[in-house]
């Protein structure tokens, strides 16, 4: 299965990344290939950096603006002319969809999944990875959202979120089963 992980290109707290890299290394040791943003920095070069240690493949998505900072060892690396060709290309090489504590960035990769799902072009497990409770406020107003009739999709059938790295693989793993 190819798992595509959003994350930051930012160097952030230990407690971020040992949960990003435990994430990685679990996505390896499964067999699976890990496809992400590409860069060489911050979330983005743990996760690499962890699948590979534990004898992964990785495919990574960049973009002709951010191309310097890519991966140079990455299985594959493919370059998008701009950001929406990369979210398009990210999600069908995709399988599942893993969105671990990020900024801007990873809201606009995610809020594009979520609306894709929400009208049925994809129907590929999401999964909020909310490492110390990062997407909490994400996740009320989310069901604030539903609750109040502007979801046409119930909540649990656009996303899940999980508060470990295991939690997000059974969930993966079961997911349409």
């Amino acid at each position: 299965m190819n798992i595509c992980v959003f994350c930051s290109a930012n160097d952030v707290a230990e407690h971020y990344t040992a949960s990003a890299k435990e994430l990685a290394t679990l996505i390896a040791e499964g067999g699976h290939t890990l496809v992400w943003g590409g860069s060489n920095k911050g979330t983005m070069k743990a996760i690499a950096d962890a699948a590979q240690d534990a004898g992964g493949k990785i495919v990574g998505v960049s973009v002709e603006m951010l191309k310097a900072a890519a991966r140079p060892n990455a299985d594959e690396m493919i370059i998008t002319a701009n950001l929406g060709e990369r979210k398009a290309m990210l999600l069908e090489r995709s399988d599942a969809l893993v969105v671990l504590p990020g900024g801007i960035g990873t809201l606009d990769e995610v809020t594009e999944i979520l609306e894709l799902k929400k009208h049925h072009m994809h129907e590929k497990a999401v999964v909020f990875l909310n490492t110390g409770g990062f997407y909490a406020g994400l996740k009320i107003q989310l069901e604030r959202m539903e609750e109040e009739n502007f979801l046409t999709r119930p909540l649990p059938e656009l996303a899940f979120f999980a508060d470990t790295p295991e939690e997000t693989m059974r969930y993966i793993a079961t997911y349409g089963a």
